[in-house]
């Protein structure tokens, strides 16, 4: 009888049976060179789950002839890292030790440190694998002594190749009396989501809850198949790296000004039933993104975004959908975060010197004593409200922080402007 989760009874041992990853392990490409010399570096896989690091860290430790060891930063902790350093000074430690170390971002920095020594004197030799962005979860000194590859979601066609190779070895257990119907073997490579070891596990589950013909045959049905995986896989994490990835997408999509992505990002943040930073994002996109070329968008935005919030989902992806497309749709502009960002920079890193005299507070008795407001000129005393006088510091008096962009509402703004200061 077969044992432990068919996922892993049939994970590749040798490169032909991995699937994806072609940037990787194409001919020539720099993973597969190393794979292949069997002179293995210090690495970290970073990728989502379900995409072959752990399949590619065991071909590794095959092809090299250290001891391996393996820990899951979930559950080891430092005393298992010593363990580890102590069979090192042994006879286990003649050809090295590499430590495949899995979800290394569960590490702290002070576990990640302990390591550093005998990654440095070349007595562990670590692969390391994380589904978050490294570059933000593991210590900089790790980092510099290891090469990153990314590992990226499988598409549903190679997902395939593995269910096929599932169904086949599936076959050899079972003496040939599994059958899967093609539309089910395409419904499980596309509802895996870009995780082959989801797309096997449904297999194994799709054999063992449907019951057999009269013949002894389990035939795997796609009405089968969409009773035990109902649901596509979706990938995010509210503190993890889809999430910011997702959100950009969002964004730089309505910056773009390209509806049909801006709702496509919209729907994966419905997906994962995040209204709050749905809202947020919106509110900052009208100002940052459209800004002034289209200023009634924050009014309407923030409408829609009180509705949005009163609704509930499901009812609020309606509002949220027409916030996204005007804005998608709307002119930009981005003269106001321009113009902040450049006094903020000011206000952080110059000398910018003191507000002028006649522009202090002056709602006090004896002000004028101290010069407070005496020269101000009141600009509704003047024509078009407007009186030339100086405004900014001294050290800053001639500094542009707003300059109008090319849009129909700005280039008004910029006309009158231009208008009344002659």
């Amino acid at each position: 009888m077969s044992v432990g989760p068919l996922a892993d009874r049939i994970r590749p041992g040798e490169l032909e049976y991995v699937v994806g990853q072609e940037h990787l392990l194409s001919e020539g490409k720099a993973l597969r060179n190393i794979l292949e010399s069997g002179n293995i570096p210090n690495m970290i896989f970073y990728g989502p789950s379900g995409t072959g690091k752990t399949t590619i860290a065991n071909i590794a430790a095959q092809r090299s002839s250290k001891t391996l060891y393996r820990l899951n930063a979930t559950n080891a902790g430092v005393s298992d890292i010593k363990s580890i350093i102590n069979d090192t000074k042994g006879i286990m430690g003649i050809g090295g030790v590499l430590l495949y170390l899995d979800e290394i971002q569960n590490f702290n920095k002070k576990q990640q440190q302990s390591l550093l020594e005998f990654i440095e004197n070349g007595k562990i030799t670590l692969i390391a694998s994380t589904t978050e962005n490294p570059y933000f979860y593991i210590y900089n000194a790790i980092l510099s002594r290891c090469t990153v590859f990314e590992f990226k979601q499988i598409k549903p066609e190679d997902i395939k190749k593995a269910v096929i190779r599932a169904i086949e070895i599936l076959k050899e257990e079972k003496d040939g009396k599994i059958i899967f119907d093609d539309d089910a073997v395409e419904h499980i490579s596309y509802l895996a989501g870009g995780d082959v070891r989801k797309a096997i596990n449904a297999v194994e589950v799709c054999t063992i809850a449907t019951n057999p013909d009269a013949s002894g045959n389990i035939h795997v049905t796609l009405k089968n198949a969409e009773e035990c995986g109902q649901k596509k896989a979706f990938r995010y994490d509210r503190d993890g790296d889809s999430h910011y990835d997702i959100l950009s997408a969002f964004q730089k999509s309505v910056r773009g000004s390209d509806p049909d992505a801006a709702i496509h990002y919209l729907a994966r943040l419905i997906a994962a039933d995040d209204l709050q930073i749905i809202c947020r994002r919106l509110l900052v996109m009208a100002s940052e993104d459209i800004g002034l070329a289209y200023p009634q968008a924050a009014s309407i935005v923030k409408a829609c975004v009180d509705s949005a919030f009163q609704l509930g989902f499901p009812e609020a992806q309606i509002p949220l959908a027409q916030a996204t497309l005007l804005l998608a749709t709307a002119p930009k502009s981005n003269s106001c975060v321009s113009a902040i960002g450049k006094a903020m920079s000011d206000i952080e890193s110059v000398d910018t010197g003191d507000i002028p005299l006649h522009l202090k507070d002056s709602h006090y008795k004896n002000a004028g004593k101290l010069g407070r407001g005496v020269e101000y000129k009141y600009p509704h005393n003047y024509p078009n409200n407007y009186v030339k006088q100086q405004y900014l510091p001294d050290n800053i008096k001639d500094k542009v922080y707003y300059e109008p962009g090319g849009n129909k509402f700005e280039q008004a703004i910029k006309e009158y402007m231009d208008k009344i200061k002659k």
